[in-house]
């Protein structure tokens, strides 16, 4: 029959490199995801131990005689469940960013790895900070403020521990956001959207600035804002620091090559140098 003489049709080049890189962003995300799975079975058994661990900053603020419960017993169960995902998520965070890494890093330029490479290091390094900031220093001040008005009524207090979550998770979202400040503004300098002295002249902008993302990261409390609000003008200031140690240590993006082997010093074959050399002979 006419068919059997009919060759088979040939992906195109494009659709293959396409649907290679799909399949490995698959691969990534599988991995990624059967991890975060593995840690979250961890922290569900350890859940009881790290909600402990995580409401001391609620018992030390608690008034003398008062203790904290869960108005309902789901509330336990779901509580424990959303904590442990968090810890999951962010015990997870560096093997995460590693398949993300090793997807984009192929097509990256070699001065594009170094600086991306550290500036997910350091992105990580600021988010634990900021969460790290918020359980030692904001949830034990935030807390202590808001008993303070209920003794003065006279009222007994019994803290719920799925709001305290609730307000917890809330607070460590806002402050880990609100470190990469620094790292987004280094971000814009190297990509040339901004300059260090446009940075310095935004200033008056971002005090008002501040106070408006504290509002909208943060519980509706004038302190919790405040708090925020503060440190995120200091970040700015960092921002500025580092931005300026970066434009001063690294080179322009007009002055790299335009080819990846000519940064990464690959060697032109003989047979190609003969020929650029041959073309470039006057006598020919």
């Amino acid at each position: 029959m006419a068919w059997f003489g009919k060759k088979k049709a040939q992906t195109p080049p494009e659709e293959e490199n396409f649907i290679s890189h799909l399949t490995e962003l698959r691969d990534r995300v599988i991995r990624s995801l059967l991890v975060i799975l593995i840690l979250f079975g961890a922290c569900f058994y350890v859940a009881p131990e790290l909600m402990k661990f995580l409401a001391q900053p609620l018992q030390h603020a608690l008034p003398p005689g008062s203790h904290a419960v869960f108005i309902a017993g789901e509330g336990a169960f779901f509580t424990l469940t959303k904590m442990s995902l968090l810890a999951a998520v962010l015990l997870s965070l560096p093997w995460v960013l590693y398949q993300a890494w090793a997807f984009v890093a192929p097509g990256l330029y070699a001065h594009e790895r170094r600086f991306v490479g550290p500036l997910i290091i350091l992105s990580v390094v600021f988010l634990l900070v900021g969460i790290g900031f918020a359980y030692s220093f904001v949830l034990p001040v935030a807390y202590k403020f808001f008993f303070s008005f209920a003794e003065k009524t006279g009222a007994d207090v019994m803290q719920d521990l799925q709001r305290y979550w609730d307000f917890t998770l809330s607070i460590f979202f806002g402050f880990g956001l609100a470190f990469q400040v620094p790292v987004v503004e280094m971000l814009m300098i190297k990509l040339g959207m901004v300059s260090v002295d446009d940075l310095r002249q935004a200033r008056r902008y971002v005090l008002v600035g501040a106070f408006i993302v504290a509002a909208v990261l943060t519980p509706p409390d004038v302190l919790s804002q405040f708090m925020l609000a503060i440190p995120l003008m200091l970040l700015y200031e960092l921002g500025i620091f580092l931005g300026g140690f970066l434009s001063a240590h690294s080179q322009a993006p007009e002055d790299l090559p335009d080819d990846p082997s000519e940064e990464s010093g690959a060697i032109v074959p003989a047979a190609d140098s003969q020929v650029q050399q041959a073309g470039n002979d006057p006598s020919r």
